[in-house]
């Protein structure tokens, strides 16, 4: 019989209640949208499903629908790969058709086969079709899961997550606040050291488009982490456990899967210049992508809706390539803050085997911050 389930509800509604970064009084570059979320990107809709339970379960899934969860309309897509110690399933297809087709899902390592069967069956119980590869009676198609490792606080090796969890994500999904922190895929991850998860940041660009990141970030070691340009994890240092107490465990064993979204029109080989600037605001918190991190990047583009059910010559729109660094400086800037909103969410926790992974203080940030006269 499977393991009762307990989602906390107090996580499940933190949204619009926990303080998130620059309530803190990080100081951050750009102008956000009304939530500062990839939700501020018009269409786009995400969604959780968090499993806590007993001691040993701290997992989950989160989905992030380009067009909302009703919509079988594909975006233009391009993926990037930082540091390929991860997976994600279904990027051969995205990379040759330039479409990406469905939500983009995230979840633990071991999960990764049963979120991608469970979203197959997903469609066939709700007489869904992709809106690529269909024929008369029936289609086949790659749906896209990202994974990163959360074993220190979750039994990993139990296959909790099922395929009513990913159901649950998909239809929890909306185009509200997203929770951060410890919630969906996010809940047992790791970050430099300290307790890490779901973030999500958005800015206003030039032309009146937005660009939305979400991150779920589970990687990176204490001394490297940055905030606001400032060595945060050395000044945090002294009397804060680390993750990396445990016998056994390299903080470096973690990923990160970033998700950048706009409504700018670009075309898929201008999605896949996007993927490749989230590596600069990944890099803005300190992280080098190690040997044993998996840092893999996706990114699209809601506009040009209906192109790929063209059934002849389409016309679509393109933002010239001279015109693409407000775009680019804006997915820098919202990954870099989403990043640190995972941290500034996450609870600490105690999981698997006792193991306990501390949130980064927000007091301790802030005196940080003052230090350098850099608190807003």
């Amino acid at each position: 019989m499977r393991i009762a389930i307990l989602l906390l509800a107090a996580w499940c509604a933190s949204a619009q209640t926990k303080e998130r970064a620059r309530e803190i009084g990080v100081p951050f570059e750009g102008a956000t949208g009304p939530l500062n979320a990839i939700t501020d990107v018009p269409g786009v809709e995400v969604g959780h499903r968090t499993l806590i339970s007993g001691d040993s379960i701290r997992t989950g899934v989160t989905a992030v629908w380009p067009r909302g969860k009703k919509s079988s309309d594909p975006v233009f897509g391009g993926f990037f790969s930082q540091n390929g110690n991860g997976d994600m399933t279904g990027t051969h297809w995205l990379t040759e058709s330039g479409f990406l087709d469905g939500p983009v899902l995230i979840t633990n390592t071991h999960s990764v086969g049963v979120v991608r069967d469970a979203f197959l069956a997903w469609l066939v119980k709700n007489k869904r079709q992709p809106g690529t590869n269909t024929f008369d009676g029936g289609f086949y198609t790659y749906p896209i899961v990202a994974e990163t490792y959360d074993g220190f606080l979750n039994d990993i090796n139990g296959f909790h997550v099922k395929p009513a969890d990913l159901d649950s994500a998909l239809e929890a999904a909306s185009a509200g606040p997203v929770d951060e922190g410890n919630v969906g895929g996010g809940t047992g991850m790791v970050c430099y050291g300290f307790k890490g998860g779901i973030g999500t940041a958005s800015r206003k660009i030039a032309g009146g488009f937005t660009v939305g990141a979400l991150v779920q970030c589970n990687c990176g070691s204490r001394r490297q982490l940055r905030i606001g340009g400032l060595p945060v994890g050395e000044e945090i240092s002294a009397g804060m456990p680390r993750a990396s107490a445990a016998p056994g465990y390299r903080e470096d064993t973690g990923s990160i899967i970033i998700v950048v979204a706009t409504d700018a029109p670009l075309l898929p080989h201008q999605t896949q210049r996007l993927a490749r600037r989230a590596t600069i605001g990944l890099a803005r918190t300190g992280s080098t992508s190690g040997n044993g991190s998996g840092d893999i990047f996706i990114a699209f583009s809601t506009a040009n809706p209906g192109a790929a059910a063209a059934k002849a010559a389409a016309n679509v729109a393109m933002m010239p390539n001279d015109s693409l660094n407000p775009v680019f400086e804006g997915a820098v800037q919202a990954v870099e803050e989403a990043i640190v909103n995972a941290m500034v969410g996450a609870e600490t926790m105690k999981g698997f085997h006792g193991n306990t992974v501390f949130a980064l203080p927000h007091d301790r940030l802030r005196e940080v911050l003052k230090k350098y006269n850099r608190l807003q």
